[in-house]
């Protein structure tokens, strides 16, 4: 089971699998660039000085980012052309730069086509996040060649005007 196989991994998914573990490393920049990506621009997301002032120890990263990696993590898995129908997450510890995220997941539930894989995000200061998301895989589309070029046309050829 690994990502871009076309659907491969989804096929003999059973509940209780367990996807493998993806670790990503929480750098300042990936905090502040998914801040700004989903134009979130609360000061405790880019500013160190002023999230102290708030009570936190430095910036953190918002749920925004945080989906986006929940998702990134599925797709990985999956491939690239799953399709992610819905994701609940509910944050808890925040994530600061020099941490580590953990992502876990277990596949809660397969129902025909629909798969609904339990995610879990543990860091240094405890869990980061936790939710679930519902997805499908497509099948693979078979890719026909092209009819071959027709000799008879049943349309008149297109008038060329001046």
């Amino acid at each position: 089971m690994r990502a871009g196989d076309g659907g491969k991994a989804a096929r003999g998914t059973r509940p209780g699998d367990a996807l493998p573990p993806l670790e990503i490393p929480v750098t300042r920049t990936l905090v502040i660039a998914g801040a700004i990506a989903s134009r979130d621009y609360q000061d405790v997301h880019h500013d160190p000085v002023l999230a102290r002032e708030k009570g936190a120890p430095d910036i953190f990263m918002n749920i925004l980012t945080t989906n986006g990696l929940v998702g990134r993590y599925i797709t990985d898995h999956f491939g690239p052309t799953t399709v992610l129908h819905k994701v609940a997450i509910r944050l808890g510890a925040p994530n600061h730069p020099g941490d580590t995220l953990l992502l876990t997941g277990t596949v809660e539930a397969v129902d025909g086509a629909e798969i609904v894989v339990r995610v879990i995000g543990d860091n240094g200061v405890g869990r980061h996040v936790t939710g679930t998301v519902t997805l499908t895989v497509p099948a693979p589309q078979q890719h026909l060649p092209p009819p071959p070029p027709s000799s008879s046309s049943s349309s008149p050829a297109p008038e060329v005007l001046p």
